[in-house]
């Protein structure tokens, strides 16, 4: 079953968070949007405008109580971007993990360096999770085109 909420904040109506976020993490999740990392926008771009296989997905998004870098509500799926600080928090970004995985949503994991030194690698790897998730085990994402290929040449 699907657990969206809407929640207001000022103006704006968000509509169609997941798994009971509350207001606070919305507005923890608009700051940190704000203040996305370089290597963090570097993935984005690519991300964004369902350049990944067509999928849809947003960054900074409530889920219950955390905020997860990336995710696609359609796949279930959720990509973490680590930085050094989460060098010191492995106890707690595995808590983290299991807790989203009880929620069904799965977790990939990326450190700032490969995205940084080998970002195609970075790329199939989310490919191939996709693939997995969709029983579509292929070299080319069957249900869209896949478009990150041109944004890595840009």
């Amino acid at each position: 079953s699907d657990q969206s909420i809407m929640v207001k904040l000022g103006k704006t109506v968000y509509h169609y968070f997941h798994f009971k976020a509350r207001p606070h993490t919305f507005e923890n999740a608009i700051t940190l949007r704000r203040s996305m990392t370089s290597v963090e926008m570097k993935l984005w771009q690519i991300l964004r405008n369902r350049g990944m296989c067509g999928y849809k997905f947003r960054r900074q998004h409530p889920v219950d109580i955390f905020i997860v870098d990336f995710y696609c509500h359609e796949l279930k799926l959720a990509i973490e971007v680590d930085g050094n600080i989460h060098l010191k928090k492995r106890d707690y970004d595995e808590g983290r993990t299991a807790e989203l995985n009880n929620l069904g949503i799965q977790v990939i994991r990326f450190t700032n360096e490969q995205i940084e030194n080998d970002i195609a690698d970075v790329l199939r790897q989310i490919k191939y999770q996709i693939s997995d998730i969709t029983n579509q085990i292929s070299n080319n994402c069957s249900r869209h085109n896949c478009i990150y290929e041109n944004k890595l040449k840009q």
